[in-house]
């Protein structure tokens, strides 16, 4: 006998081909047909009669890489139809750890309670299945990860041992498991890398099948060398290249988009497996340190703290975050802080960096070098920096899928209260809702292929990421007239809705719209 029947629905198998009507049957953890079902028995059947049954949702770019140690069941991603988180992204990863150990380094994620007794991804993987875990998880290893266990937290290139260091922990987190390294060119310690360092990691990790992906060198005036660097560096690596989170943020360039666009597309056209992922917002989320100058975090967070109680040094610094870095004067007014650590004012939390300061009497930069003394470089924000109509423009291309850049939370865990990026809990129902069903920006099977099987593809899953027999029964059933995101950045805390039932290998974890509180998922491991 079956275990689950779902009859009736009209399946978008993530192709991007026409949807059709079909029954899909799952046995154990595998879809096992795909058709005219009627006469089939089994355990369960769920009625999908005018409802919408595609592949589980792959996140491509989310931060979930400890959260769900606090918060096992997801909720924030379940409810959104994803079954899927892909970690370890904008050079960040909770390993390698070094002989340090991950205190104070970038590994160490501020809002997670949970105690860190890992070194390797085998680990971290081992004590994320042991807890249990609704989603199931994709890990890539981060090149700041990897300056962080060598040392190499200097604002210069790693020494050729530290280099060769880092070769050997990257091949060994790609044996492991980890289908690709990640970069973030402008944040510490990552961005203290050349460009050769990067290639010659990414030689090391070719062979074996990885890919790279790049928090690319952004920022004012570089709308168009940051993809120019990443293709080179795909090109010269030959590997493949995912860039992460296109957008425009310098608004002096805004509506730029198809020459940044061109630069794939020219790449593309010279042999260069190069995509893209992008979020429905009109917002970033960021930590505060990215508006201080790398020269300044060299070292790590105590050399800039220390740095910063120097009085020659802070003006230096000061005058560096006031003017702008990449010459662009900052709107401290867009600037909103949605994380304070423990102890810290929670009245400034929810208030723009230009009303921290006013309620300090304090210039807009001092505001943020006081915050990033007294939160040790920890505090995070949400920062309204893009239009509309260049959003439009990326998801739509054809290159594009889709990447929360997003953390899988609960409403009531680690993270409650807090006014969190609304991508956390909305990404893939506003696509689905406002950008198919109310706008018509793209048909709902490009939709669906863009979070599924294109992800699927990147990523090398030859079992998932697609409604067909024999493929692993991960699945999202959801009502394409009521999906909707809820999640605002005045209220984010929202669960979306119109995702009725999501299956995890096999497993409900959300029925007829409830969490169903099952652990089913796993990390899910890159085949050399």
């Amino acid at each position: 006998m079956l275990d689950i029947l779902i009859k009736g629905g009209t399946v978008i198998d993530g192709t991007g081909r026409p949807r059709r009507q079909a029954d899909v049957a799952t046995s154990g953890n595998i879809i096992e047909a795909v058709g005219d079902l009627g006469n089939a028995q089994a355990s369960s059947v769920i009625d999908a009669r005018n409802l919408i049954v595609a592949p589980g949702f792959i996140d491509m770019h989310t931060h979930s890489d400890t959260s769900l140690l606090d918060d096992p069941h997801g909720e924030s991603k379940a409810y959104q139809g994803v079954t899927t988180e892909v970690m370890g992204n904008c050079s960040y990863s909770p390993f390698p750890i070094g002989p340090d150990g991950p205190k104070d380094t970038i590994n160490k994620e501020p809002h997670s309670k949970a105690e860190w007794d890992w070194t390797d991804l085998d680990g971290w993987a081992n004590r994320l299945e042991d807890n249990g875990i609704s989603l199931n998880v994709a890990p890539q290893v981060g090149h700041g990860a990897l300056r962080t266990a060598v040392g190499a937290t200097s604002d210069r290139p790693a020494t050729p041992d530290e280099l060769e260091a880092m070769k050997r922990l990257a091949i060994e987190s790609v044996e492991q498991g980890a289908f690709s390294m990640s970069t973030g060119l402008n944040l510490a310690p990552s961005g203290y890398a050349p460009t050769d360092e990067i290639v010659a990691l990414c030689r090391a990790i070719a062979p074996y099948g990885a890919f790279y992906v790049t928090h690319a060198r952004v920022g004012n005036g570089k709308h168009l060398s940051m993809i120019e660097e990443a293709v080179q560096i795909g090109n010269r690596s030959e590997i493949a290249v995912q860039f992460s989170h296109l957008a425009i943020t310098d608004r002096r360039v805004y509506g730029h988009g198809p020459e940044m666009l061109n630069l794939f597309e020219q790449a593309r056209a010279n042999g260069l497996d190069i995509t893209y992922d992008v979020y429905p917002y009109t917002a970033a989320g960021a930590g505060l340190d990215q508006t201080i100058p790398l020269w300044a975090q060299t070292g790590g967070v105590d050399r800039l703290i220390d740095r910063l109680q120097d009085t020659k040094t802070r003006v230096r610094v000061r005058n560096e975050v006031a003017a702008g870095l990449g010459g662009l004067t900052p709107q401290w007014e867009t600037w909103v802080v949605s994380y304070l650590p423990h102890g810290s004012d929670p009245g400034e939390v929810g208030l723009s960096v230009k009303e921290i300061a006013l309620r300090r009497g304090i210039e807009a930069a001092e505001a943020v070098l006081q915050l990033t003394e007294e939160s040790r470089g920890t505090v995070s924000g949400v920062i309204h920096n893009r239009i509309e109509s260049d959003v439009r423009l990326f998801l739509s291309h054809p290159l594009a899928m889709i990447g929360s850049d997003g953390t899988a939370v609960s409403p009531d865990g680690v993270y409650a209260g807090e006014p969190l990026h609304p991508r956390f809990y909305g990404t893939h129902p506003r696509i689905l809702g406002r950008y198919v069903r109310e706008q018509s920006l793209m048909s709902l099977e490009t939709a669906v292929h863009k979070m599924t099987g294109m992800p699927a593809e990147r990523l090398n899953l030859k079992d998932r990421g697609l409604v067909s027999e024999g493929m692993t029964a991960d699945l999202a059933i959801f009502d394409p007239c009521q999906v909707t995101d809820h999640a605002t950045f005045e209220n984010p805390h929202q669960l979306s809705e119109g995702v009725l039932h999501v299956l995890v290998n096999g497993r409900p974890i959300v029925s007829n719209g409830k969490h169903t509180r099952a652990l089913p998922g796993r990390v899910i491991r890159h085949q050399s």
